[in-house]
């Protein structure tokens, strides 16, 4: 009886055209729905459902809301739906894949990420660190809320991709190459992602009304420390295009499962445009429209580095 990597395509159960395309409409809405909770952030828009949660207000349907609170109002029925997304997701994976594919250990923690994201969102009106709040815990807290989101993200998205796959999808079908070399890269971005997410928690919370006037905060004792640490935002991300330049040189010397000449080449117009949208952030002094558009940037970056990360590391045998 031949070894399971042996086995071919053919005697095994893929996952339907179906599933495939609901896990990349899931990832598709989880974006959204990340997207427009960085518009509940940078329009301070986080306290319009009061200290109240999962209710708004402490009702249900709403009379005559402000802006605010429909704004928070609709993210909290958009990211109420986005968890019964990912449990259709999981439970369609167990029932549409082979045991021991590699898409049921990823759907189920995209379920994991989704409830400890519920937890932190409800703490985060508990405890009152939204809109205007200076609290000491913000920043913090933001760190781990943000961290757990591009986790998520990284779930749906190795989700998404094993699906897809014809070949190296079970444990015992791959083999592992250069893994410390992929999770320094993912690390490393994740350290950008964060520091990006305490710039703009800056930029909400102290604005400037020049381009001027925001480097005198910068560099003023009197400023918070979210100001004066602002430059560690684009220091952190030039330094991790180090680690970008191997993981790309990698996957394009990788040829003998995967063309990833294609993928190679949007990573790069990705890059490209983050850091045109980071200098046009600090030259326009961080519009809320620009900051949205950094931050969809960054989510469709940080997706497609998963996916090369992926296939760099998870070779088929």
């Amino acid at each position: 009886m031949p070894p399971p990597a042996a086995v071919s395509v053919r005697q095994q159960r893929l996952p339907s055209p179906a599933l495939r395309h609901f896990a990349w409409g899931v990832l598709v809405y989880f974006i959204a729905v990340i997207l427009w909770g960085g518009m509940v952030r940078a329009t301070g828009s986080g306290a319009g459902c009061g200290d109240h949660w999962p209710l708004c207000n402490g009702t249900m349907l709403q009379h005559s809301p402000r802006l605010d609170t429909m704004i928070e109002f609709t993210h909290r029925i958009t990211s109420g739906l986005s968890f019964f997304s990912a449990v259709g997701l999981m439970i369609w994976t167990l029932a549409g894949t082979v045991r021991g594919h590699l898409a049921r250990a990823a759907a189920i923690a995209v379920v994991l990420f989704t409830l400890v994201e519920a937890i932190l969102g409800a703490l985060l009106v508990k405890l009152g660190l939204t809109a205007q709040s200076h609290s000491p815990l913000r920043a913090p807290y933001l760190a781990l809320h943000l961290t757990n989101t591009l986790l998520l993200l990284a779930a749906l998205t190795l989700a998404s991709h094993l699906l897809g796959r014809k070949q190296g999808f079970t444990s015992t079908t791959i083999r592992l190459e250069a893994p410390i070399g992929a999770i320094a890269v993912i690390f490393v971005v994740l350290v950008v992602g964060v520091t990006g997410s305490l710039a703009a928690l800056g930029d909400t919370l102290f604005p400037a009304t020049s381009l001027g006037a925001a480097f005198t905060q910068e560099f003023s004792r009197t400023s918070g420390w979210l100001v004066r640490w602002r430059w560690t935002h684009p220091a952190v991300a030039l330094f991790a295009c180090l680690f970008l330049a191997w993981l790309l040189v990698k996957a394009l010397r990788t040829k003998a499962h995967w063309n990833n000449r294609g993928l190679v080449g949007l990573v790069v117009l990705l890059l490209g445009v983050q850091y045109a949208l980071g200098l046009m952030d600090v030259l326009m002094l961080a519009p809320t429209w620009l900051q949205i558009a950094h931050l969809l940037g960054a989510d469709v970056l940080w997706s497609a580095l998963v996916v090369l990360a992926a296939r760099v590391t998870l070779e088929p045998l």
